[in-house]
Order: structure tokens, then C-alpha cells, then sequence
């Protein structure tokens, strides 16, 4: 993969302000704010119930707040990577193909890919450990190898702002490891990413940290 930055480090991709969503009469966020710069990990924490995914989802626009403001920087691309859930071993669909989705953006869907995409289709399947599966079916993958194909996706986005939805949760230590791994490429090549977590040790290294606590920030760092 690249190795050339999206954007400068110093460069704010994100930020949050006054963020207040309530959920079913329930606020899930209360005031919270939040910046997210280019090149840096930021790691969301705190227990279940915290608003750790609220926050995910206004910062990806699935979301909008109750009060507050989201700036996202003018023109960036922003990738969410979800929790790793069950496929149905029959669905017709490769890690390639599901790699190769992350091009639409710029190919729109189901168009003839150059061979550029294609190579950096190669480049991130093997940046994820995952070239000898690049023909299997999702459906069959273990959870880790299904999770770092949709990481994978991530990367061939090019995307300035990445979100990761506890991308570690129930996977193995190799899929951790190479998680973990693939994500100091994404900061290092320029990206801004977001990951909630229930444990920062899980990365290699963490930038910033945001703890959430009933909806609010309990602590920053």
C-alpha cells in the first residue's frame, strides 16, 4: 500500500461539539465534544451503554444529533468499518469482491475496475493477511479473517476519516495482531481514526483517548 499521507498530520478531519442525542426519551450523549486530526488514532472507551456507537454514528452522519454541530472537513472520505457479524456461507460474494467494493466511490458500482484499483485491491487483501483467501466466500470466512476484510475495504477507500466499530471484539490473537497492525498503517499514511474500544492496549499505539461515561466525557487524554 501507499505510503504517501491523505492529508497533513496537524490537519482536524472531525470535530464534535455540544453533541446531545436522546434515544427513545433515554440522551445517550450529553454535550460531548471531540476532535479528530489527521495521521492520529483516537480511541473512544467505556462500558456498554456509555454512547461509545451513538458517537460512532454521528461522526459517520448515520446519526444526527438533538443539539450540537459536526464539522467534518470540506471534500474528506470517510469509511465505517462495522462490527464483524455472521454471513450466510452462500452468499456469492469473494473477499475480493468485497474488497473491491471499497472502490465504488470512485468507480461507481458494478463498473469495469482499472488496473490500478485492482492492484490496490491486491495490495490491501495482502496488507490484511488474507491473499490466499482472496477467492473464498465471505460467508465461509472465521470472524477475524471477515473482519479484516472489511478492513481491507477501508483501505482501498483511501478514506481521510476511518471509524471502527469495536473492530477487535471475539477475534483471535492473530486477527488482533494484524488489526492492530493495519491500523498504524492507516494512521501513518494519514487517516483519522476513530475505534471504539473496550481496551486501548488492544493497538499499538493510541494518540488520544475519550472515555464516555452515561453520555458524557468522563476523561480525556
Amino acid at each position: 500500500m501507499s505510503s504517501t499521507p491523505l492529508l497533513l498530520p496537524t490537519t482536524r478531519v472531525l470535530s464534535l461539539h455540544d453533541i446531545a442525542v436522546d434515544l427513545d426519551g433515554h440522551p445517550a450523549l450529553r454535550g460531548v465534544d471531540a476532535e479528530v486530526h489527521a495521521g492520529r488514532l483516537l480511541a473512544v472507551v467505556g462500558a456498554n451503554g456509555s454512547g461509545k456507537s451513538t458517537l460512532l454514528a454521528v461522526a459517520a452522519g448515520l446519526a444526527s444529533p438533538d443539539r450540537g454541530t459536526v464539522e467534518r472537513r470540506a471534500g474528506i472520505r470517510v469509511a465505517l468499518v462495522p462490527q464483524s457479524t455472521p454471513l450466510a456461507p452462500h452468499l456469492p460474494l469473494s473477499v475480493t469482491d468485497i474488497v473491491t467494493m471499497g472502490t465504488w466511490g470512485r468507480l461507481g458500482a458494478w463498473r469495469p475496475s482499472r488496473r490500478s484499483d485492482r492492484d490496490l485491491v491486491r495490495d490491501a487483501i495482502a496488507t490484511v493477511g488474507l491473499t490466499d483467501l482472496a477467492r473464498r466466500q465471505i460467508g465461509t470466512l472465521s470472524g477475524g479473517q471477515r473482519q479484516r476484510a472489511l478492513l481491507a475495504q477501508a483501505l482501498v477507500q483511501r478514506a481521510d476519516l476511518v471509524l471502527l466499530d469495536e473492530p477487535m471484539a471475539g477475534l483471535d490473537s492473530h486477527s488482533r495482531a494484524v488489526i492492530a497492525a493495519t491500523i498504524a498503517h492507516l494512521t501513518a499514511t494519514g487517516s483519522g481514526v476513530v475505534a471504539v474500544t473496550h481496551d486501548v492496549s488492544e493497538f499499538t499505539a493510541v494518540d488520544d483517548v475519550l472515555e464516555l461515561q452515561d453520555g458524557r466525557v468522563l476523561r480525556r487524554s
